[in-house]
């Protein structure tokens, strides 16, 4: 889905792309988030699970043309990629280099698929201080939130139940 425009230019012919697809699974996913209210909006935990979430959406919509009215229909479906027993990243891998392909025989722009990769940096390079949920039990009582064992986790792994979760909970 793009929206194209005369008053600027990105080199093609004078036209403005913008990535509206993206925006809007970004949209999705933030407005998911804010109603499951799991953690502040300007965390990096929250960015990893609007992050997940938004390539979720955005590479789940094999028809180009993401719908409002559509978004209900579609939780099952997110829920299912999301679920921990699925490969997620294996499948981004793939969508994401189905849509380059795709978008370098157009020889169009794809301002979409370019935040998409983005994204998809991000929550791979980055990595967020997470409890250590593979922590051998009987070890020492948890008293508080920041106590117990802590690992550096790839933004993704943390973000993507986050999103899932968010699913359930809207």
């Amino acid at each position: 889905m793009l929206h194209r425009s005369e008053e600027g230019t990105d080199g093609a012919g004078g036209e403005l792309t913008v990535p509206m697809a993206w925006l809007y699974a970004e949209y999705i996913a933030d407005e998911l988030l804010r109603t499951g209210d799991l953690m502040p909006p300007t965390s990096f935990e929250f960015r990893a699970g609007r992050d997940a979430l938004a390539l979720t959406i955005f590479l789940s919509d094999t028809e180009g043309e993401l719908s409002g009215i559509r978004v209900v229909t579609q939780l099952e479906t997110w829920l299912s990629l999301t679920a921990y027993d699925q490969p997620w990243q294996e499948w981004v891998r793939e969508r994401l280099a189905e849509l380059a392909a795709a978008a370098a025989e157009s020889g169009r722009p794809a301002p979409d698929l370019d935040l998409a990769e983005e994204a998809w940096r991000w929550l791979q390079e980055t990595e967020l201080l997470a409890p250590d949920l593979n922590a051998v039990p009987g070890g020492a009582p948890v008293v508080g939130e920041d106590e117990g064992p802590k690992v550096w986790t790839p933004a993704w792994q943390l973000g993507l139940p986050l999103g899932h979760l968010a699913i359930h909970l809207f």
